[in-house]
């Protein structure tokens, strides 16, 4: 009997192994036909675009400051456009979050991750074409994250009533 348990322990984990290296090559496979593919990736920048457009317009309306949007889809392999705001503490970053998630979802959009670290002063919400940086002033100021990307293109926002 303890052969036998032997083997059947054994067999599992042989098929674990094999399982996770069969993983991998399929998802090299996978990637490789997404990057070479063209035409998906202008279809994509489309939709990405317009996603940015209506989280810059909630981001408006929820009042926040030094709001920019860098395309940097030339420059980075993980998304297209970084959407930078500011808020003016912990639970407007919050509401911003929230509010940046529920137009996510309105649309339909995967959400990959967001970093909901209390008190952090910066939070990040990944939408894989869009990624959404929201700080408080002081981190806003602290990470200059428009200085680490200064080669992107910084797109036109239209004005608000606010300025």
């Amino acid at each position: 009997m303890k052969a036998k348990s032997a083997k059947t322990t054994t067999k599992p984990a042989s098929k674990k192994k094999a399982a996770s290296k069969t993983k991998p090559v399929g998802r090299a496979k996978s990637a490789v036909k997404t990057v070479a593919a063209v035409k998906p990736k202008a279809a994509k920048t489309k939709l990405s675009h317009a996603l940015v457009q209506l989280i810059v317009q909630a981001l408006s309306d929820k009042k926040v400051d030094d709001l920019r949007v860098l395309d940097v889809s030339k420059l980075s392999s993980i998304t297209d456009y970084l959407v930078l705001a500011t808020g003016n503490s912990e639970p407007h970053l919050r509401a911003l979050r929230i509010e940046v998630e529920r137009v996510l979802d309105d649309q339909k959009a995967k959400i990959l991750g967001v970093d909901t670290t209390r008190s952090s002063g910066w939070t990040v919400v990944d939408a894989f074409e869009v990624m959404v940086h929201l700080f408080t002033p002081e981190n806003r100021d602290k990470y200059q994250m428009e200085l680490l990307w200064k080669d992107a293109i910084e797109l036109e926002l239209p004005s608000t009533d606010s300025k």
